[in-house]
């Protein structure tokens, strides 16, 4: 494993050629929230349109032949980015929101009444909501673990949560607000115990290399494609085949079926059954696209990279907190069970303002509650700003982000 140099990944990023206003460069540390595109990938979306735009699955004339295959290829590569057994478990979704309601629906239905689903006060709202309106409509029961003082999934509440009536343990794999990693073998041993299924939440984790569904142990894995390089309106769901092949669709039309009659419809097998109407096809070519770009990174060597400039935003924000709690993190204070997303409140200010602040400095944050309105409440706290990095961060964003927080400081005070 090499130093890594971030300059020759930033070169590949038409976003920063230019300046973000004159004067000003951008540091973009969103990357939580959406990660900037390599050159490449755009150049394979506009491939696609322009040379083999068509639809897929039905069409027996070149171009659809020719969109099928590059849709099926991006499926396999996907299926090859994750470890999983097969492509055909790999279901493409408008997103992780898309992946996520299609678990509660299609999972969701073969649930009962008294049932129970585990969540954790740490979730996204795309997991969270949708099982609300899963109780909301069927009478199952959710319960939820707690999080820990540093920002992680208490695994040690699994034993006062995860009951024998629990069918499923739905919680993320990285959280957004803390960037704590959670401890995914714990909560598959506790699953596992009362034949219980568990899904995972992958939005913040995939951005970060290849995941291994199969070590993880998980029986589904949801993920956007906006968070990896990729382009909008795409995702996925992972599934085990034998779960899938149980699971009844979410969404009817086009495309899902085997047989229909003004009586009756019949079904395709997964992953064709989730995926009613015309894909988001040329998306999914462009996720295929940046899985190719990130397998030429040395994700070890970029992992320790980042790992430093976390350290050095945790150590600066300590410094402007003066020891006084003005800069407060939120999450693990070292790099220990983490990624590279940093939560902060500065006492007596609003996230918005901050990064309103910061934006002025050509500082590109996220502030609020992050989709993560729950734990925030249990934090005592309306939200919070989030720095995110991405392979492309050098020192110079993390200078520019506290030298900008300090002069912010300085204005607040």
């Amino acid at each position: 494993m090499g130093k890594f140099d971030p300059a020759p990944v930033r070169a590949q990023f038409p976003i920063f050629s230019a300046p973000l206003r004159p004067g000003v460069a951008l540091h973009y540390l969103d990357n939580a929230a959406t990660s900037q595109m390599p050159a490449v990938v755009m150049d394979a979306v506009r491939a696609h349109d322009a040379t083999r735009r068509a639809n897929v699955k039905r069409g027996v004339h070149t171009l659809a032949e020719r969109a099928t295959d590059a849709f099926e290829a991006a499926r396999a590569k996907l299926a090859r980015f994750l470890n999983a057994a097969d492509p055909d478990e790999i279901v493409f979704t408008s997103g992780a929101t898309g992946a996520l309601n299609l678990a509660a629906n299609s999972f969701g239905a073969l649930l009962k009444a008294g049932d129970e689903v585990v969540l954790s006060v740490l979730e996204h709202h795309s997991n969270l909501v949708p099982w609300q309106m899963l109780r909301d409509r069927s009478g199952v029961v959710l319960r939820f673990l707690p999080a820990t003082a540093e920002g992680h999934v208490d695994v040690g509440a699994l034993g006062r949560t995860v009951t024998q009536r629990t069918k499923l343990i739905a919680v993320t794999h990285v959280s957004n607000v803390t960037g704590a990693i959670t401890d995914v073998a714990a909560i598959t041993r506790a699953a596992r115990e009362v034949g219980a299924r568990v899904l995972l939440d992958g939005s913040q984790r995939v951005s970060h290399g290849p995941v291994d569904v199969q070590t993880l142990g998980c029986d589904l894995y949801a993920l956007s494609s906006h968070k990896m390089f990729g382009p909008n309106g795409v995702g996925a769901l992972w599934g085990k085949a034998e779960l899938l092949a149980q699971m009844p669709p979410f969404l009817g039309g086009g495309e899902m079926i085997r047989t229909v009659t003004l009586d009756r419809t019949t079904y395709a097998k997964p992953p064709h059954r989730f995926e009613a109407g015309t894909p988001p096809i040329a998306q999914a070519v462009g996720l295929g696209a940046a899985i190719d770009w990130m397998n030429t990174l040395d994700h070890g060597a970029v992992a320790t990279h980042l790992g430093a400039l976390t350290q050095r935003i945790l150590k600066g924000l300590a410094d402007l907190g003066g020891g006084n709690g003005r800069v407060r993190v939120v999450g693990p204070p070292g790099l220990h069970g983490r990624v590279p997303v940093v939560s902060f409140a500065v006492d007596g200010a609003h996230p918005h303002d901050i990064c309103q602040m910061l934006d002025a400095h050509g500082v590109a944050l996220r502030g609020g509650h992050h989709c993560a309105q729950p734990f925030m409440e249990s934090c005592g706290l309306g939200g919070t700003t989030r720095a995110s990095l991405a392979p492309y961060n050098d020192d110079g964003d993390v200078d520019a982000l506290l030298n900008g927080l300090e002069d912010a400081l300085a204005k607040l005070s």
